[in-house]
């Protein structure tokens, strides 16, 4: 099953940053590339323990849902969302926030998944998705780290 991990330093306490991950408007805006929305569960604002979001989205030029859950939570230290239903055979994303230097977050996302259809998905995990999952994470860690940075003053 492929997996991967990606660490992003933001300039902003691990509360904040905690917080703005779980902010539903704030992933829908940094997945705009592929007109991700919200269109079940929880659709706006922020996720907490055992919320369900319903995601609809557009990759490869197809339109896929997924249901997803927050399984694990305990701010500001990590929480956990698992696919409830969708593509993947299997989806399990933790995010990690550890404080670092002055009121700084290393946030880290440790992704697992699984494609379905056996050795075809298999295919597909080693020829496109180890390569796309990441970047998918990358541009997302991204936005929230600009939200939280740029922001800062502001509460």
């Amino acid at each position: 099953m492929p997996s991967f991990e990606i660490v992003t330093h933001v300039m902003a306490p691990p509360e904040r940053v905690f917080d703005i991950s779980l902010d539903v408007d704030v992933h829908t805006a940094s997945m705009a590339g592929s007109s991700e929305i919200a269109v079940g569960g929880v659709t706006a604002g922020n996720l907490k323990l055992g919320d369900t979001v319903t995601w609809q989205a557009r990759h490869f030029g197809i339109r896929w849902r997924m249901t997803s859950t927050i399984s694990a939570y305990d701010r500001p230290g990590y929480f956990v969302d698992e696919q409830a239903s969708g593509p993947f055979k299997r989806w399990y994303h933790a995010h990690y926030f550890r404080p670092y230097g002055n009121d700084g977050t290393v946030m880290s996302d440790v992704v697992e998944f699984a494609a379905p259809l056996g050795p075809l998905g298999r295919i597909a995990e080693i020829l496109v998705l180890r390569h796309y999952m990441p970047k998918l994470i990358l541009i997302r860690n991204q936005h929230i780290k600009q939200i939280a940075e740029d922001n800062l003053t502001a509460d």
